[in-house]
């Protein structure tokens, strides 16, 4: 089961994206677990992510998370995707970054 973050500014714009993302999970049968954070949460629970996504009003701190998730892909959201909170879209993404 694979392990997706989404980081944003506080946590909160990115709740809406991780339900229409779940439906999108179990709609393709694709076992995971999403759930949002702000960014200054990243070091203690976005470390063992299998892929951190950025939203992308923090896409700028690109470079900081990948440096305090070392073992994680970091990648940033696309911004009109995730301005449309097309989750199916957004799953699909992390799905081809983890080369799935």
């Amino acid at each position: 089961m694979k392990k997706i973050v989404l980081l944003c500014a506080s946590g909160m714009s990115t709740s809406m994206l991780v339900k229409k993302m779940e439906e999108a999970a179990k709609k393709l049968a694709y076992e995971c677990e999403i759930a949002a954070y702000p960014t200054s949460e990243a070091k203690t629970k976005a470390a063992d992510a299998d892929i951190i996504l950025l939203g992308p009003q923090v896409r700028f701190s690109l470079p900081q998370i990948r440096e305090v998730c070392p073992n994680s892909l970091v990648e940033a959201v696309d911004m009109r995707i995730y301005g449309r909170m097309d989750g199916k879209a957004v799953l699909e993404f992390a799905k081809e970054k983890l080369g799935e």
